[in-house]
């Protein structure tokens, strides 16, 4: 049995600019932060590491009863024996990870919660309230960067391998992924590329794990799996095309998209491995028939929500693992998928397009697919991108793609 501590009380503060003051101090951190809703964590330092949350016993303490938030950042294919980077190399393999602070923001306020392993010091609470109050607003950053560009023979090369496979009936389909090196021209901070994300044109999830120097972040449009009770969502997202340089005009193509066979082939697949998986293990299931249209800054997507209630006995993690990866980010079957996958990409993705999210201590939480994310030192790092390939895919269409896909973590230098 782990018994965790935790204080959490109201503080008059924006969260980030009080994450901005209080983060110098800590070398461990995680980010998830929604957007489109207050549903925002920010955690400084690490508490504790824990392999699952059995056994968990948690005393709140505090004016405010808000459960310890565990925050969680797993890899597409931990297996995968083809070697990542050398900046995901450097992370740890934890599966659950306590902050000792976390900077809350719900529906009903913001929040300073300090964690421990025995009662929280007061005087601990205090200072770092007091910071937080004082936090000066925070400014945004251009960093000027050059990106190495990849090679399209090699990239034609992986599309001709997996068409390849899908002509020999193998496969349906396969999300392939290109990384590019990006070196900054002056020193930068996660919390530089934070901040542009967080106050910049990227919409979706902002996620960040920081652990010691090395850096993963990220803006993501696509929600894996939510759970509040027994309330799940999760949303199917594949399909895409660019946005226009008018409203008419991205009507226009969103129109485009929805008529296009290929795109709601592709859109299906992860359709049916969402619903298989809510039918298996959750009832009142709804997933509507037919596909709405994800408008983001650079691109649109075809978009079906889901929706059910979990059966007594499942967790967030069960759902989790069920679900990821999913045919929007392997491909069509799964396992086929990830196998050609490792025999076509030369590297291991890491955290990109992996599950990543937070579980409180009730067992409510959320996990995002990892998208339009890159890795970083504050000197250079990789962006990572990645589209669905299936038998009318063009290999020129689809690299454009990715670029495009590529805007929004490359927004985060301000660019």
């Amino acid at each position: 049995m782990t018994r965790i501590f935790s204080y959490t009380q109201p503080i008059e503060a924006d969260i980030v600019d009080a994450y901005c003051a209080l983060q110098k101090g800590f070398t461990d951190q995680f980010v998830y932060y929604r957007k489109d809703r207050p549903v925002r964590f920010m955690g400084m330092g690490r508490c504790i590491a824990l392999p699952a949350l059995d056994g968990i016993e948690c005393e709140l303490e505090g004016p405010v009863g808000q459960q310890p938030v565990f925050f969680s950042f797993n890899r597409f294919d931990a297996e995968n024996p083809s070697p990542t980077d050398e900046l995901f190399e450097a992370f740890p393999r934890l599966k659950f990870m306590l902050p000792e602070v976390i900077l809350v923001e719900d529906d009903r306020g913001a929040y300073l919660q300090v964690n421990s392993l025995s009662p929280v010091y007061p005087g601990r609470i205090a200072r770092f309230a007091r910071q937080a109050a004082a936090a000066p607003r925070r400014n945004r950053r251009t960093i000027p960067f050059k990106l190495e560009p990849d090679s399209r023979d090699a990239w034609r090369a992986n599309v001709e391998a997996a068409l390849d496979a899908i002509g020999r009936g193998r496969i349906s389909k396969v999300v392939l992924s290109r990384r590019q090196r990006l070196e900054a021209l002056e020193p930068f901070s996660s919390k530089d590329l934070l901040v542009n994300l967080i106050d910049g044109s990227a919409r979706g999830t902002v996620l960040l794990y920081r652990y010691a120097d090395v850096f993963f972040c990220g803006c993501t449009p696509e929600l894996l799996v939510r759970k509040r009770g027994d309330e799940v969502a999760s949303m199917c997202l594949a399909g895409t095309c660019p946005t226009g340089a008018t409203p008419v005009e991205s009507e226009a193509l969103a129109a485009a998209l929805m008529a296009d066979e290929k795109n709601r082939a592709e859109h299906d697949y992860v359709v049916q491995l969402i619903r298989n998986v809510l039918d298996r293990v959750c009832f009142d299931v709804n997933v509507p028939a037919t596909p709405q249209i994800m408008r983001l800054a650079h691109v649109q997507h075809l978009y079906t929500p889901a929706r059910a209630r979990a059966l007594q006995g499942v967790a967030l993690a069960d759902l989790m693992e069920d679900l990821h990866p999913t045919p929007a980010v392997a491909g069509t079957p799964v396992g086929e998928a990830k196998m050609l996958l490792r025999a076509i990409e030369p590297y291991n993705r890491g955290f990109y397009a992996g599950a990543c999210g937070f579980v409180d201590g009730n067992g409510d939480g959320e996990f995002s697919v990892a998208l339009r994310t890159g890795v970083f030192d504050g000197e250079m790092g990789w962006v990572y991108g990645g589209c669905g390939i299936v038998g009318e895919s063009d290999a020129q269409a689809e690299y454009d793609e990715i670029n495009l896909k590529l805007c929004t973590i490359l927004s985060a230098f301000g660019a």
